[in-house]
């Protein structure tokens, strides 16, 4: 096996059996959870300036150690598909989202060889470091496949609450512009109060005054309940959608390891790992396994030991 496929294994396809791989993934948590923690504290004046040596420490390290997998995994990408073109898949690989989010860890520290950058947004830029451990998370994981798979929806969800967002904003500058002129002088100053409104936070910085101003309001907030659960619903049915599809997908697997009767040693072990991998409880996989064994135990009583013929029908 040569250095690139076994890269590529390590840092791609590890496995919690791999313990190169197992390593190099509990390190890189690490010092991803190492460097949030720096950032926040760093925002402290006297913990900045007390232990500045070791900020400093931290973030060379990081971007070197971030910038090198960053480079490796470019390199040995070629290894998921040998037979086709190693540019095309290494193209491909570096517009994928997570090579993007590897990309951001360190490019900040660079751009300041060559921009000016305020220190307070290069502190909020070096703190999307914490999405690489959508890598190493399944929940991490799920959460960004139910906004992948419910884009279309959230999306339709936005635009909607774009146009509510205008009317709104809109209705209360007609009501309330002759009275409240600083506060809802435009519809874009009255946005505002819209934004806030129908999102239900009511800071109460801005609010109607006149009879007919208030009502629009009321209509405007009860709106915007409705608004609010939208997106929340669409979220909720995506995750409970992945878990469905998680438990069949483990459910499959105990069916095939079922077939012969027996789940061997070997088969235990895979159907372990391939539990970790979807995100899924010990209890939830107990559960699937009594189900399966159930129903294969089911199965063999409705049928004749001796020529295997269909008993259910006399039952």
């Amino acid at each position: 096996m040569n250095s690139r496929k076994v890269l590529y294994r390590v840092l791609e396809r590890s496995h919690r059996t791999d313990k190169a791989g197992r390593f190099v993934d509990l390190a890189l948590i690490i010092l991803i959870s190492i460097n949030v923690v720096s950032v926040t504290l760093e925002t402290v004046g006297w913990i900045h300036q007390k232990y500045f040596t070791w900020f400093q420490f931290i973030e060379i390290f990081s971007v070197a150690v971030f910038t090198i997998e960053y480079l490796v995994r470019i390199w040995s990408c070629v290894e998921a598909d040998p037979g086709q073109s190693s540019i095309g898949q290494r193209l491909r690989y570096v517009a994928s989202p997570m090579a993007i989010v590897d990309f951001l860890a360190f490019a900040p520290f660079y751009l300041t060889f060559f921009v000016v950058i305020d220190l307070r947004f290069l502190r909020v830029l070096r703190l999307l470091r914490i999405f690489k451990l959508t890598r190493y998370s399944s929940a991490m994981t799920m959460l960004m496949d139910v906004f992948r798979e419910e884009a279309n929806a959230f999306f339709a969800g936005l635009f909607i609450l774009l146009i509510l967002l205008i009317l709104a904003a809109s209705g209360a500058y007609l009501v309330e512009h002759s009275v409240q002129p600083v506060k809802f002088g435009s519809i874009p100053d009255a946005m505002w109060w819209a934004i806030v409104t129908l999102t239900t936070l009511g800071y109460g910085d801005v609010t109607p005054v006149t009879p007919l101003g208030k009502l629009f309001g009321a209509v405007v907030a009860v709106t915007g309940i409705g608004m609010a659960a939208l997106p929340a619903g669409i979220l909720a049915s995506g995750l409970a959608d992945q878990l469905r599809r998680k438990r069949e997908a483990l459910a499959k697997q105990y069916r095939q390891a079922l077939e012969d009767g027996v789940i061997d040693a070997h088969e235990e072990m895979e159907l372990e790992e391939f539990r970790k991998n979807m995100g899924l409880s010990k209890l939830l996989a107990t559960e699937i396994l009594h189900e399966m064994e159930h129903s294969s135990k089911a199965k063999d009583i409705l049928h004749c030991p001796q020529c295997g013929a269909d008993l259910s029908q006399y039952r």
